[in-house]
């Protein structure tokens, strides 16, 4: 039997233990007004792209498996992810965006599942979602045959993956979702 454990901490001395094939894990977002908060001067999107609320995300490259998506709504940006060693996950008012290692935003509106208990997600994964502190929820990722392949964890901050080609998020308000 072959699994992962995904352990995102919120700090930046997060726990992270592979026992089987590499999976990308999830990483914590920048806070609003920190050093990684913003792209840097003069830097232009590589590339935009609209999501389901009408909104546009704005990717830009940092680095090699470094990139940051600013959430543009109206003129203003409303949130920013980055992937930087590990995927990016967002939940903004039941849109919910992962940001991968190699630069691409997936997004999808609706379709979470609140508070805890076990449920079905995309892909045939199962989650099973508990309350382990305030604003911090630990989602176990099920496979079909019960066994756990992963682990995700906020602390404060929602969180993201993907989990070969379903991407999934836990945010800190107990909603998980996944998508294909």
């Amino acid at each position: 039997m072959r699994s992962v454990v995904l352990v995102d901490s919120g700090n930046v001395d997060e726990t992270t233990q592979f026992r089987g094939p590499p999976v990308r894990t999830p990483h914590q977002q920048p806070q609003p007004g920190s050093a990684h908060g913003g792209a840097a001067k003069g830097a232009s999107p590589v590339r935009t792209q609209p999501l389901p609320d009408g909104s546009k995300a704005e990717i830009y490259r940092l680095g090699a498996q470094h990139y940051r998506a600013k959430i543009v709504h109206g003129g203003s940006v409303v949130a920013t992810l980055e992937a930087k060693e590990h995927d990016a996950g967002l939940d903004t008012n039941d849109m919910f965006i992962v940001l991968t290692l190699g630069g691409q935003v997936h997004s999808l509106m609706g379709g979470g599942h609140q508070g805890p208990g076990t449920f079905k997600l995309a892909g045939g994964w199962t989650a099973k979602v508990a309350k382990i502190g305030e604003l911090r929820y630990r989602a176990q990722i099920l496979g079909h045959d019960g066994a756990v392949y992963g682990t995700l964890e906020t602390n404060q901050h929602d969180t993201g993956l993907d989990a070969n080609g379903v991407y999934i998020v836990l945010s800190n308000g107990d909603a998980i979702s996944a998508h294909l």
